[in-house]
């Protein structure tokens, strides 16, 4: 199973940025999607990005033109630069891949984003 490593997150003004990072413990086929979800306490997990080669990166609505997932395949490494956050972001966000058929998920990151 494939481990992912997180990192970044916290407390953060409305209107600031932060950028999470995901560190895979194996090579992750660039064909394969990598990506981020949110969860708040009471909800379902939502998309937020995901990446993967060949195709555009999805985006959930709220966050186009504000969020941006990149991937670095040589570092096993999936980011994400959030500008422009909103209250409405502060959730926990995991890392996710599927390698395998196989679901692999971070263990979060709280982002709180103050009003």
């Amino acid at each position: 199973q494939v481990q992912l490593v997180q990192s970044g997150g916290g407390l953060v003004p409305a209107g600031g940025s932060l950028t999470l990072s995901c560190a895979a413990s194996e090579t992750i086929f660039s064909s394969n999607w990598m990506g981020w979800y949110r969860q708040a306490p009471g909800r379902q997990r939502e998309l937020v990005a995901r990446i993967r080669s060949g195709r555009d990166p999805d985006y959930l609505d709220s966050v186009y033109g504000r969020f941006t997932i990149s991937r670095d395949n040589a570092k096993k490494t999936v980011y994400l630069q959030m500008n422009r956050l909103e209250p409405d972001d502060t959730d926990v966000y995991y890392c996710h891949t599927r390698n395998e058929g196989i679901d692999n998920w971070g263990k979060g990151a709280q982002v709180t984003v103050s009003s």
